[in-house]
């Protein structure tokens, strides 16, 4: 699920993250465009002109080879990417293979597993119950949870905002021999704990960022204690059905409706590249399990980050949603992190990556521009997220003076 404290960290399977802010990829065909969007025929500014550049046709021809640069230099199989801005046409592509071994075309319309952008959705979930007046932002987790390191110390806001000095469990060894020795195995919010609780706590509460997995799985159990409904379950009520994104799910095992993409990790127990349609994503939980499509990206992308649903009612009040993007800076270069969300560069959103998929949802505010990309791979190219590598080209055309340039953390297990 990625982020972990830089992708906002890949941490591969330190990654759950994913929603860490990462992407991979894994070798494939050439790139093969499939058609989605007619565009208008306004010239595009250059860098010293308006924050988006207009979707002209020379601009999407311009992101066409920037994505596919990307896809070579990455040996990513396939990506689909979307540009919308209100007023304008979209762009929409396809590129490269949902399926190395059959060949089949990458497609807008495929469901994709989004690893830690799940975190977006569990601490909408959580500012929710803060509106109703269940759970204060500045309550310690240990009034909710028991058997918390510091936890009489440990805000809910410190575990939205990264910020609790909890370890990390994904980057356990005993995790990630137990994850790679059978990836279909579920396991349990407890379980999870387990790991992480083994460690010591790494600062005192407030006095760091540091992305971990170990937040949101805390942060999980408050929602479900204090709705009394599974986190899913709530999820679905009050926030996926409010929105109309009706092919996002919180699935509770290894479940993913068709049509999918296979998915390609380096991320195995002995660093060969495997496929990872088939495995359970429960370990990334309220952290990095949710499976979505680039439709419902869309949707979530503006929603997000502005607290408002597409009928213009509140998902969040806005009062919790402006100190939800309050985001503070980071260790990572021009990237602030708020409750569950990222600055970089003036674009707000989360990316994620899980075992053999990565994505990344980012808003534009003072255009209303909204960017997804969605990726069938978690291999990284380098020290590079391949989902960061993609959404820097894209932005990089679209947005020269905002340009989507997360840095990548080093890869830790």
């Amino acid at each position: 699920m990625s982020p972990t404290s830089v992708t906002l960290r890949r941490v591969a399977m330190t990654a759950l993250l994913t929603g860490s802010l990462l992407v991979p990829l894994t070798a494939g065909a050439a790139p093969a465009t499939v058609p989605a969007a007619h565009l208008s025929d306004t010239p595009g500014p250059s860098a010293e002109g308006p924050d988006v550049r207009p979707l002209s046709p020379e601009v999407a021809r311009q992101l066409d080879a920037a994505v596919q640069q990307v896809m070579r230099k990455a040996n990513i199989p396939g990506v689909t990417v979307g540009v919308w801005t209100p007023g304008q046409k979209s762009y929409v592509r396809s590129f490269g293979v949902a399926d190395k071994a059959t060949g089949r075309k990458m497609a807008p319309d495929l469901y994709m597993r989004i690893g830690s952008e799940t975190k977006t959705f569990t601490v909408s979930a959580l500012l929710q119950l803060v509106d109703q007046g269940k759970v204060g932002l500045d309550d310690p987790i240990g009034k909710y949870v028991d058997g918390v390191p510091n936890g009489d110390r440990i805000t809910l806001r410190q575990l939205a905002g990264m910020r609790s000095g909890l370890f990390n469990y994904s980057e356990d060894n005993g995790f990630f021999k137990a994850l790679t020795s059978d990836p279909r195995r579920p396991f349990t919010p407890r379980e999870l704990l387990a790991y992480a609780f083994k460690h010591p706590v790494m600062f005192q509460p407030g006095q760091k960022f540091s992305y971990s997995n170990t937040n949101l799985i805390l942060l999980g159990l408050v929602v479900e204690k204090e709705s009394g409904q599974h986190l899913g379950d709530y999820i679905k009520e009050h926030i996926l059905d409010p929105a109309g994104m009706k092919d996002t799910l919180f699935p509770s095992g290894s479940e993913f409706p068709r049509p999918h993409a296979q998915g390609y990790t380096d991320q195995t127990a002995d660093g060969k590249i495997a496929e990872t349609a088939g495995w359970n994503p429960s370990w990334g939980w309220a952290a990095g399990a949710m499976i979505s499509t680039l439709d419902d990206l869309r949707i979530w992308a503006p929603t997000v980050a502005t607290g408002q649903l597409p009928d213009g009612k509140r998902m969040i009040s806005p009062a919790t949603q402006k100190q939800r993007l309050v985001t503070p800076a980071t260790p990572i270069p021009d990237t602030g992190y708020g409750l569950g969300i990222f600055n970089v560069q003036g674009w707000i959103g989360h990316n994620g990556s899980l075992p053999g998929y990565e994505s990344l949802t980012i808003y534009l505010p003072a255009t209303r521009t909204s960017v997804v990309a969605l990726l069938n791979t978690d291999i990284g190219h380098g020290q590079d997220e391949p989902s960061t590598l993609i959404g820097e080209a894209v932005t990089k055309v679209i947005s020269p003076r905002h340009v989507f340039n997360l840095p990548a953390a080093p890869a830790a297990r």
